[in-house]
């Protein structure tokens, strides 16, 4: 797979017909404009208080790169959109379905591949990466193999896919328990009821280490390494100097809801995480170590790495 950057062809929206989903899945499909055998990239967006950010038409910084270094991206508009608030008034069991939105990809690969302009033949379906941001973190861990309590029944649900082969979850939330104590835990249970001691997937969790989750926990910046923290591994934790819960504005190109705007930090993560996923994807390919020595012998590191 090549690592120089090619056009990007995009398309959306590509609507998907879900028996028993209140509206239809709706999809934004990023493709290099060369090359086969290409890996696929799921990527589940936040939730964020812009209207069109946390759908498909968000994360434009990574999604962009991504596809322009040999990924074919595809991001669905899950159920808690805000750009779905008059269609369904109460996304029902955001936490399943946004689970459901991906497997329901997977199932229909073939059907996505052939129904974007170009792109048939091109996809290695046996090559699946997830990422997520924020929410979007909650959802990759599930499919990554973390359990939950169902708040319902109180049983444990796991929706582990084994179709995808690594992710990368961007700021997400950490452990519930006596940590989980901020002023928004009453209304986000389900958050707190993720067990990751069995997400045994490999993954990419990165943290900012300024982002202070104070809503939900008193633990500060730490909680959201603890995919990293409280999962077996294979794990890799990027922690990023100086980066809130934004990244440095992943979720869209000059949003205004971006605390720690940074177009440096964002160029640097999509390399990075690039550069995860291609060795993750494609087994003894040097890119990951090449770009983690990279980033030690730099004269102002952008983060620091560890892994188990």
């Amino acid at each position: 797979m090549s690592t120089s950057t090619v056009p990007v062809l995009s398309f959306s929206p590509l609507t998907l017909s879900v028996p028993g989903r209140p509206v239809d899945l709706q999809v934004r499909v990023s493709a290099p404009a060369t090359g086969t055998g290409l890996p696929v990239v799921l990527l589940s967006h936040g939730h964020g208080p812009s209207n069109n950010l946390s759908s498909l038409n968000g994360y434009a910084p990574l999604a962009n790169f991504w596809a322009a270094h040999g990924f074919v991206v595809v991001q669905p508009t899950h159920l808690t959109s805000r750009t779905l608030a008059d269609l369904v008034a109460d996304a029902p069991d955001f936490w399943r379905s946004r689970a459901e939105d991906m497997t329901e990809i997977l199932d229909r690969l073939d059907v996505i591949e052939n129904a974007v302009p170009g792109l048939a033949g091109r996809i290695d379906p046996a090559k699946v990466a997830l990422a997520g941001h924020s929410l979007g973190g909650f959802t990759a861990a599930l499919l990554l193999g973390a359990g939950l309590t169902d708040p319902d029944t109180g049983n444990v649900v796991h929706l582990a896919e084994p179709r995808i082969k690594a992710g990368v979850l961007l700021a997400p939330p950490g452990r519930g328990g006596d940590a989980f104590n901020g002023p928004m835990a009453r209304q986000w249970p389900i958050i707190g009821a993720v067990d990751f001691s069995t997400m045994t997937a490999p993954a990419l969790v990165v943290a900012g280490d300024k982002d202070d989750p104070r809503h939900f926990t008193d633990m500060g910046p730490d909680w959201h390494a603890d995919p990293y923290t409280l999962a077996p591994g294979p794990k890799t934790l990027l922690t990023l100097f100086g980066a809130e819960h934004g990244l440095g504005g992943i979720a869209g190109y000059d949003a205004a809801e971006t605390t720690d705007e940074n177009p440096e930090r964002v160029a640097a993560l999509a390399r990075l995480t690039a550069a995860y996923l291609r060795t993750r994807l494609h087994p003894g390919d040097d890119a990951w170590p090449t770009a983690c020595e990279a980033l030690t012998t730099g004269s102002d590191p952008v983060g620091r790495v560890e892994a188990k």
